[in-house]
């Protein structure tokens, strides 16, 4: 049984090395009892394609895994699990595997120290859990694997929300050291996995721009930014969300590593309204995603625009704005036109210091821009030398 692509489908991504196929691309789908195999694709001229895993309940129809001929099942999985495992550096809290960009779709896994955090969300995935959960445990020896299958893209594949660990037991919330700050992670509860592990390089370059500076960390989450700020010597730390749960996470983070920081639950926009007279000296913008589809990009585009004009016109001059943004669906070349008519529409003259990505551990693969999602530009106010008139 095979795919086979539509001899008008010449616009196709996959025929320039992407590795998704959609419904309206190929001649026909094979029957249902093949949902989650792996399956070849032809191009309309009999050429191979490579072998991808086959969804039929899904508008993306075929995703490739390899472009030789292997099947999907437990030895390609367990050598695509030791090659994702040996590119990584080994430490203990981080990205295990990228779905695509690892060559496993829809399979993503977390480390935090003993504990491993897996999604699945794909169903060919789907259907190997307790497969994976074998090798993951062979290979790392884990307390524990928790399953947050509860993405609710597992919706466009046809799957049900659920989250369990493989021993059946409760994980209960632990402390964690990460990069010198404890946080309390309650892995099984929080939105997400509560902590974002793709960016603890920045919050160690952040941190290290605080020292003296009086510092507001907006979307603060459970506080990482902020705590690692206060950390380094910040003179004043704000720490901003709008999750009440988050806020209380937060504190006790601060309380338990004995940092002073003031935390608001607020929604930020308001929050900026009603404080327009107040300056800072580092601002740091991390918000959730503002476009999970296409649609949704307009409005994203100018709720980021919004965001950064007035965080710009809270800074002192000399001030420090490390924005991110980690929609998808949001390009690097719409984020820096963001920046600079946020700058233009603030009345400020803006440096770029440096732009940021995603870490070693979240690969992006060319040929799938679906792989890379977080994008960050850390700029300074440089309104320039007052002038004196002369006499």
């Amino acid at each position: 049984m095979k795919l086979v692509l539509k001899k008008g489908a010449s616009r196709a991504r996959v025929l320039h090395g992407h590795p998704w196929v959609f419904a309206g691309e190929v001649e026909s789908l094979p029957a249902v009892r093949y949902a989650g195999q792996g399956l070849p694709l032809k191009d309309s001229r009999g050429r191979p394609m490579g072998m991808g895993i086959f969804n039929p309940a899904s508008s993306i129809v075929w995703r490739r895994y390899t472009r030789e001929e292997l099947p999907w099942g437990e030895a390609y999985l367990k050598a695509a699990l030791d090659r994702a495992l040996s590119l990584r550096d080994g430490e203990s809290f981080g990205r295990l595997v990228w779905s695509e960009a690892d060559d496993i779709p829809g399979l993503i896994v977390d480390r935090f120290g003993d504990v491993l955090v897996a999604q699945a969300v794909t169903l060919a995935v789907d259907q190997q859990v307790s497969l994976i959960s074998e090798l993951l445990i062979k290979r790392l020896n884990p307390r524990e694997i928790l399953w947050r299958n509860d993405a609710p893209v597992r919706r466009l594949e046809g799957l049900e929300s659920q989250s369990f660990t493989v021993s059946g037991k409760v994980l209960e919330p632990f402390w964690a050291n990460i990069d010198g700050v404890e946080y309390y992670l309650d892995l099984q509860e929080s939105q997400k996995t509560g902590f974002y592990l793709d960016q603890r390089q920045e919050h160690q370059r952040i941190a290290k721009l605080a020292s003296g500076r009086k510092v507001l960390d907006a979307f603060c989450n459970q506080g990482a930014f902020a705590l690692q700020c206060a950390k380094a010597g910040a003179k004043e730390v704000v720490a901003i969300d709008i999750s009440g749960e988050a806020i209380e996470r937060a504190q006790q983070n601060a309380r338990h590593n004995q940092l002073s920081v003031e935390f608001i639950t607020a929604n930020l926009f308001d929050w900026f309204s009603a404080n327009p007279q107040l300056r800072y000296d580092l601002i740091i913008l991390d918000p959730p995603s503002f476009a999970r589809n296409r649609q949704a990009v307009a409005g994203a585009l100018r709720g980021y625009g919004e965001l950064n004009r007035r965080a710009l016109s809270m800074l002192n001059k000399g001030g420090i704005l490390a924005t991110y943004s980690c929609s998808q669906n949001i390009s690097r070349d719409d984020f820096n036109q963001v920046l600079d008519k946020a700058a233009r529409d603030s009345g400020r003259t803006v440096c770029l210091v440096r732009e940021s990505g995603q870490p070693e551990d979240h690969p992006i693969r060319l040929n799938f821009p679906e792989s890379a999602y977080l994008k960050g530009s850390i700029l300074r106010v440089d309104d320039g030398a007052s002038v004196v008139s002369p006499k």
